[in-house]
């Protein structure tokens, strides 16, 4: 795919560095900071609506456990499909928990700070949509279709009902520029044929999978446009404040993919790095990623602005 002119400062579940994740307030709030994409994470309800949020399970982001104590499975969680709509609309959402019940990044949005909602895909479409159209502003979506198979498993197909409800919106709504995002190749080769080609699909590529090798990364290309990996792909190790990068970056762009890492947040720097401005010099100077998921979407525009202005 043609590369964009300038690094994409894509908002990891919102500007979720100050407010919860995948929060209305959270994706307006990176829209107002400068964001080019916005990011919803999809998971099923059980009566098969498609809502923004995360996890497949409740309980480190909601107060589930207090407000349906006993719904939750033997394993201990409270699972998303295991709730209609109209129950999720029940809970209240905070700041993600560790395994200890204590914030995940205790500097961040306090629980006493509010309480706030989750919305459906296709609210948060219109929401964007609405955004867009009252600021003349252009941000695109970045759907990610969360485990697929394990959808299937539980009788929902959700790849296909994420492409019915982005081809929804579009009808009588403003068209938004989208990247259609998934960890599970299969699943992106398999809705190759079931949507526009135009429509960029982005395969998603955690560390523990390794880099893929320049044979993997031409075989990507026969069905996606970019590639998401880990940062931790791109840069494994950074001593005495110096990254030491592999070549996905450079082996990526050859095969005509773009690149687009996570998660750039400054309050979670990877070990060795002195500071956020460090960890994006490295990233979108020396590397040059097409763009990067991260909470904190105003100190990524502002650094893009200032090294690599338009």
């Amino acid at each position: 795919m043609a590369r964009a002119a300038r690094p994409l400062v894509i908002a990891h579940r919102g500007a979720s560095g100050y407010l919860p994740e995948h929060t209305l307030v959270a994706k307006a709030l990176a829209f107002g900071q400068g964001a080019d994409y916005l990011e919803q994470d999809v998971v099923a309800t059980r009566d098969d609506e498609l809502i923004v949020f995360h996890d497949l399970t409740l309980e480190d982001t909601t107060d589930v456990a207090q407000r349906f104590p006993g719904r939750q499975r033997a394993d201990g969680h409270y699972y998303c499909r295991d709730f209609d709509l109209a129950e999720l609309r029940t809970l209240g959402v905070g700041e993600r928990l560790g395994a200890d019940g204590r914030p995940r990044y205790p500097g961040r949005f306090p629980g006493a700070g509010g309480r706030f909602g989750i919305p459906t895909l296709a609210e948060e479409i219109r929401f964007i949509q609405g955004l867009v159209r009252a600021s003349g502003r252009i941000v695109g979506i970045y759907p990610e279709i969360k485990d697929p198979g394990w959808h299937r498993a539980g009788g929902i197909d959700i790849g296909v009902k994420v492409l019915a409800t982005l081809e929804e919106c579009n009808h009588g709504g403003m068209r938004l520029p989208v990247f259609l995002q998934c960890f599970d190749p299969a699943e992106l080769q398999r809705l190759r044929s079931r949507c526009d080609p135009a429509l960029p699909f982005v395969l998603l590529i955690d560390s523990a999978a390794g880099p893929p090798s320049s044979g993997e990364l031409e075989r990507i290309a026969d069905y996606a446009q970019a590639i998401g990996p880990s940062l931790k792909l791109v840069c494994p190790r950074w001593t005495a404040g110096e990254g030491q990068a592999t070549t996905l970056v450079a082996d990526a762009h050859r095969a005509g993919l773009a690149v687009h890492p996570y998660t750039f947040r400054r309050d979670d720097l990877p070990a060795g790095v002195a500071g956020f401005d460090e960890l994006l010099h490295l990233f979108l100077l020396r590397q040059r990623v097409d763009g990067l998921f991260t909470d904190f979407p105003d100190l990524a525009r502002a650094f893009i602005d200032r090294h690599l202005p338009g």
